[in-house]
């Protein structure tokens, strides 16, 4: 028992290190965003298996301002931890662990097309009464009630998909072009739990990784490309 629970443990640590890690590669490679501050897996008390730091601008806090590449950005930093579980335990790996993520992002996406004006689809119009706070609060907005057409909303749901989408293979490429980078990040976070800005910055260097270009988004949804093709469609009911 001792045994099985160690080892049990053990690919636990591992699992959280590598989704942490997934997060700081993506968010320190990626252009215009925070800096990584501290990766962590030493267990919170909100649940959380570990936790990756950044230190926002104090530009961007002072003035609430966010840009189009950064809200981007945040997109696929936010989505990094569970791909980084994809690429290495594989589509029947993966976990739970992402599920704050997939809150975020999808918080952030659809305020971006509903709110912020960032979809040529949809246009320069408010479809829903802006919330309190900037981007980040996790408020949701599922609640609230519309007063547009279906039409409108059913392109609003594609432009949401577009940018999740597009997010998602965006982090994966970055994940993938620095796998030495998350390796190391990832065992060395198995080794001493938490590793400092400072110890990264010089993961970075020692791997010879570069900051990834930066390109707006683009129009296609790329449905082709995500993860679990093989699923069987539902029936209507």
């Amino acid at each position: 028992k001792k045994g099985g629970t160690a080892t049990l443990a053990a690919r636990q640590n591992e699992l959280v290190a590598y989704h942490e890690a997934g997060h700081a590669v993506v968010g320190a490679l990626i252009p215009d965003y925070d800096q990584v501050q501290k990766i962590s897996i030493i267990p919170r008390s909100n649940g959380a298996g570990g936790l990756t730091f950044f230190a926002p601008q104090e530009a961007r806090l002072e003035s609430g301002m966010y840009s189009r590449q950064y809200l981007e950005s945040q997109l696929a930093v936010a989505l990094g931890g569970r791909l980084a579980e994809e690429i290495i335990y594989g589509e029947d790996g993966v976990t739970t662990g992402a599920s704050n993520d997939f809150q975020q992002v999808a918080n952030i996406a659809k305020r971006m097309v509903k709110e912020w004006g960032m979809s040529p689809e949809v246009g320069l119009i408010a479809l829903e009464t802006p919330q309190s706070g900037g981007p980040f609060m996790g408020r949701s907005m599922g609640q609230q009630q519309t007063r547009w057409g279906s039409k409108i909303m059913g392109t609003v749901d594609m432009e949401v998909e577009r940018l999740v989408n597009n997010s998602y293979l965006k982090a994966k490429q970055i994940i993938e072009d620095n796998r030495d980078l998350l390796d190391l990040l990832a065992k060395t976070l198995v080794d001493q739990e938490v590793v400092s800005s400072e110890e990264f910055q010089m993961m970075i260097v020692e791997c010879g990784s570069e900051t990834a270009d930066f390109q707006i988004i683009g129009e296609e949804k790329k449905r082709a490309d995500l993860p679990f093709q093989d699923l069987p469609e539902l029936e209507a009911i």
